[in-house]
């Protein structure tokens, strides 16, 4: 039995990279005021890699249950130059959820993700498509040139983030990388075939592997609204990538376990040198009382880290799917008309 994956046969050149094509995998979430300006900017971006280099084009808009009238913007968009999908998903199961449901319903060969909110500059895809053709990269991914906008506590925590992740890691997940990202077809293929379900993009791009290149940019403003990740949520996804990919929260556990027990064991010997060298009992109530706090309270934040991971092995053997589609629909650039997946179906 191969426990391994071979995935060399799709390894591109600049010859065969633009009959593979270009997937541009798009998760949206209440983003209709801005969609149509963002779909012009992309069909500007696939005449310019259709003149360049040959490369063919699809954008996959994935709806992630949004409340407002995304779906129907998303549905009215034009096939010029580029394959438009529109996949629906049954309720908002999150952004690694949308992820995942793009790269299943891409159908090119290097698939692209990008946000939305109009953050991630279409101009900056050239570059990315280039390091890819011109330069044999398989994974391009951009990241933050800097912080300056963002408070001191948040730099801290993200800091403090990467360090505890990449703690005894043998593949480091760069720091301030996010979603914004190229995969070569190898790439690509090699990460549909990781299992797991509960999913962090930016560990699981870093951990197949490959001939990767970091590109930093300069978001740009949000085109409309507000973001939806407030405190709350970004301290969740932090702790989902960290039980999800690292098990650094198991080892600072049990290190400070080993700390704690070494403390008690030295205060422990100064009580007993004390009685032999005096002959007087220490008063034991206050320090008996802080040490039994500090004891529990420490034994609650270990059964909670390891809480999380039996969280994550019962959604593991659980093995729900990730996601739901509610709706799939394509438009074909050559004029074809927009299908559902249930008519193709039938068609079939």
């Amino acid at each position: 039995m191969t426990l391994g994956s071979d995935v060399s046969s799709l390894t591109t050149t600049t010859r065969t990279a633009a009959a593979q094509g270009l997937s541009i995998v798009v998760p949206v979430y209440n983003e209709g005021a801005g969609l149509s300006a963002l779909h012009e900017r992309l069909i500007g971006l696939a005449k310019t890699l259709q003149a360049r280099y040959g490369l063919a084009c699809e954008v996959v808009y994935v709806d992630d249950g949004s409340a407002d009238n995304t779906l129907a913007v998303a549905r009215g968009l034009p096939a010029d130059t580029l394959d438009v999908q529109v996949v629906s998903l049954s309720r908002n199961f999150g952004k690694e959820a949308a992820l995942m449901a793009g790269l299943d319903h891409a159908r090119r060969g290097a698939v692209l993700f990008m946000d939305g909110d109009g953050q991630h500059p279409p101009t900056l895809v050239e570059r990315l498509v280039a390091h890819w053709i011109d330069d044999g990269y398989d994974v391009v991914y951009t990241a933050k040139a800097n912080r300056d906008n963002e408070s001191a506590a948040r730099r801290l925590a993200v800091r403090s983030f990467y360090a505890l992740i990449n703690w005894g890691a043998r593949q480091k997940i760069p720091e301030d990388a996010g979603d914004f990202r190229l995969l070569s077809p190898r790439a690509a293929a090699a990460l549909r075939q990781l299992p797991e379900r509960n999913r962090f993009f930016k560990g699981l791009a870093s951990w197949i592997g490959f001939k990767q290149i970091r590109v930093d940019y300069e978001p740009a403003p949000r085109a409309h609204g507000v973001t939806t990740f407030n405190a709350g949520r970004l301290i969740g996804l932090s702790i989902e990538g960290l039980t999800s990919f690292s098990v650094a929260p198991l080892r600072f556990a049990s290190l400070l376990g080993v700390l704690l027990a070494g403390v008690a064991f030295l205060f422990g010997l100064s009580i007993l040198w004390e009685v032999w060298t005096t002959g007087k009992q220490v008063p034991g109530y206050p320090s008996l009382v802080v040490g039994l706090m500090t004891i529990g309270g420490v034994q609650l934040i270990m059964i909670g880290i390891v809480g999380e991971y039996i969280g994550k092995i019962l959604s593991e053997l659980k093995a729900r799917p990730i996601y739901f589609v509610a709706e799939h629909t394509e438009k074909h650039a050559d004029g074809g008309a927009a299908q559902s997946a249930s008519e193709r179906t039938a068609a079939e």
